[in-house]
């Protein structure tokens, strides 16, 4: 019986070489096991014969019963087509090919009665179908009942490809004695527990659904399985890696951590923050080393934990260091901790790529001799010129803006053991990601802000209301406010985009000729732009005309208003980041969606969703929602790399949860995974999973 993994796909019957290479290079499926898995992704009733003179031209698929009236062969060479009227007896409908004219010419006729199976579209005032699927309306093979769609690509069917030949394949796969008796993948337990379908009889029904009921019981089983393999799979190194990785123990909260606390901190710590701290401290203390991902929405105090964990560090004679994707917000860093450290004795340095070379050499000599305690920079970190005394403590923050690789050269910082490793992100990852993505990080979040915080006031205004808004700009400025205008800079857009900032920027200061107007964008020289934004934090310039580069890093707690230009182009969590920048003093402030008028029903709904919510998680599901995990920042380099088959993280949290109970139940029973049924797993794991590094150890 052959190998379904290893089965090269040009051997199933109807594929050979060139269709094989072709199925390869577009979709990706090189095996039998590849097209097992290729799941349709959406399924229609054939068994519904719909009526043309009730078609509106924007239904997703329809099936109609009747004969061709007409053929009409158009154009020549390249250019031809044929045209054909179809009628059902309630009405006509234009039938259009661009291919194989000829052929189709030879096969269809006047006198026959067919089934068409399309998705009608209007073209100049008439319902038309191009390319459908054709059959006799008496053949014994016109497709009843439910039928899966998969997905193409253009080449595919400019090549006739369809879905329906797709599906003609799979019947084919699925009818090889390999799939009717392929071996079950989870243990008979675990099948008879959740009341799953037998995996044969599963991947039957996913791609040929007897009725919905089974179809629903099929996604449900392999879902499952595919949600099971995954946790089990982290958990299963969670263990392992808890086993293994002995971790400095910071025994002590001494002298560097009460001074603070008792006499330096001037307002009280949130109760969130207590409780992470207190989380923290548990863990540094444990023997264990800690890799703990530290949530918290813009303004939530995340700096001032991070800090704080530092001083526990110096307490038990480590050193700290903070790494940031920017040289803005390393700088910010340095300027919230240095006053705060040199209160209680303790030495704070800025390394990045522009510290000149004096001042770099000594604070590698500073660093080596423990005299530095605590070192925040950027990239320039992981340099190899850069070695510490003592690391004890990696605060990386915006975590997702790194390579993995780079966050693993903090760890080589330490020669006797790996620091305690902290990732903080303003990003809020929803909680079933979070569960499974950075399933091997424990889990802090700081889901209460300071009090004092308003929550910030969000609108969403369209072209007409631009002189309502500038005259709600220039009130805001009378009273001594700044403001934020900012435009998108998309890669692929990126002169056009340049120019309607610089464009912007005219016009903001055509209309507030009384204010000092600053502009910072991604492509300026970095001193022009270091000196651009600290007119703006200084107060000397009134308005910040500019792109995202000021999604994080720039704390101006005077600024209450935030404009963003073409909202439409921003993603939810970016306007979430962004909107982020105002509301950091005790005044009220505001963020103005500034979007066009013909807005479409999903991209309404996600500026919707900004007017709605200032909760950053809400805005984070809603985003993975309408974007899907694969979207989501950070989890391309997340740590644990995935490709899911059906499973939908977004909307099948349920499904996540009973898969991860099952496999924590599972390894609390075979925690080595030792059994015939646990090597057998452990197996399948490898095979799904081998291909893919794990990066886990360094978060």
């Amino acid at each position: 019986m052959p190998d379904l993994r290893h089965t090269d796909i040009q051997y199933l019957h109807g594929v050979g070489p060139k269709r094989a290479e072709l199925l390869r290079k577009e979709l990706g499926l090189s095996t039998y096991y590849d097209l097992l898995y290729y799941f349709p992704f959406r399924y229609i009733d054939r068994s519904v014969i719909n009526h043309v003179n009730e078609l509106r031209g924007d239904e997703a698929a329809v099936q109609l019963r009747g004969r061709f009236l007409t053929f009409n062969s158009v154009g020549e060479g390249r250019k031809r087509r044929l045209q054909a009227l179809f009628s059902d007896g309630t009405g006509t409908i234009e039938v259009v090919w661009f291919n194989r004219v000829a052929s189709i010419q030879k096969t269809y006729n006047t006198n026959t009665q067919y089934v068409l199976f399309g998705k009608p579209s209007m073209f100049n005032n008439h319902l038309n179908i191009v390319h459908p699927e054709i059959d006799l309306a008496q053949a014994e093979h016109v497709a009843q009942g439910l039928q899966g769609v998969y997905n193409l690509t253009e080449v595919l069917r400019n090549r006739s490809f369809t879905s329906r030949a797709i599906h003609k394949l799979v019947l084919t796969l699925l009818d090889t004695p390999a799939v009717r008796h392929i071996d079950e993948t989870l243990p008979p337990e675990l099948v008879h527990r959740y009341h799953l379908m037998p995996l044969a009889e599963a991947l039957r029904n996913i791609h040929v659904p007897s009725d919905h009921q089974s179809l629903q019981r099929a996604q449900l089983r392999l879902k499952f399985e595919e949600l099971f393999f995954l946790e089990l799979n982290i958990l299963h190194y969670i263990k392992g890696s808890s086993r293994r990785l002995v971790g400095h123990v910071f025994s002590r909260v001494g002298a560097y951590f009460h001074d603070f606390y008792n006499n330096i901190l001037q307002f009280p710590l949130t109760g969130a923050q207590k409780r992470v701290i207190r989380e923290m401290r548990q863990d540094m203390g444990s023997g264990k080393q800690m890799n703990r991902l530290l949530q918290g929405d813009v303004g939530s105090g995340k700096t001032i934990v991070a800090f704080m964990t530092a001083l526990i560090a110096l307490d038990n004679g480590y050193q700290a260091c903070i790494m940031a994707p920017t040289e803005i917000l390393a700088g910010q860093h340095l300027e919230t901790i240095r006053p705060l450290a040199e209160a209680i004795g303790v030495k704070v340095a800025l390394l990045t790529g522009s510290t000149r070379k004096r001042e770099r050499t000594a604070i590698h000599e500073a660093l080596q001799n423990g005299e530095l305690q605590i070192l925040i920079g950027t990239h320039a970190l992981i340099e190899d010129t850069v070695q510490f005394r003592n690391l004890g403590l990696a605060i990386i923050d915006e975590q997702h803006r790194f390579g993995v690789a780079q966050r693993a050269r903090l760890w080589s910082k330490n020669r006797t053991a790996p620091p305690h490793v902290l990732v903080m992100t303003a990003t809020p990852i929803p909680r079933t990601l979070a569960m499974t993505v950075y399933g091997d990080l424990d889990v802090s979040i700081i889901d209460e802000l300071p009090p004092g915080r308003k929550p910030v006031t969000t609108v969403l205004r369209h072209e007409p209301d631009r002189f309502k808004m500038y005259q709600f700009v220039g009130a805001q400025l009378k009273q001594g406010r700044q403001a934020y205008i900012v435009y998108p800079l998309i890669e692929e857009n990126e002169k056009l985009d340049l120019h309607a900032l610089e464009l912007g920027y005219e016009q903001v200061m055509e209309v507030f000729p009384h204010y000092n107007v600053a502009m910072v964008h991604g492509r300026m020289k970095p001193a022009e732009k270091d000196h651009q934004m600290m007119l703006f934090a200084s107060g000397k310039a009134h308005i910040l005309v500019a792109t995202t580069v000021i999604e994080v890093g720039v704390n101006v707690p005077n600024a209450s208003v935030m404009v963003i230009e073409d909202a439409e182009r921003f993603g939810l969590s970016q306007l979430h980041q962004l909107r982020g920048r105002v509301g950091r003093g005790a005044d009220q402030s505001y963020c103005i969606l500034m979007a066009r008028n013909d807005l479409g029903r999903d991209t309404r709904h996600r500026l919707q969703v900004m007017t709605q919510t200032n909760d950053g998680f809400v805005v984070a599901e809603e985003d993975m929602k309408l974007r899907g995990p694969g979207d989501m920042e950070g989890t391309q380099q997340s740590g644990i790399a995935f490709n899911l088959h059906i499973a939908n993280l977004a909307q099948d949290g349920q499904i996540i949860q009973m898969a991860r109970n099952a496999a924590e139940d599972y390894l609390r029973d075979d925690p080595k995974m030792e059994t015939p049924w646990g090597r057998k797993m452990a197996a399948h794991i490898r095979e799904i999973f081998d291909k893919q590094a794990n990066w886990g150890l360094i978060s």
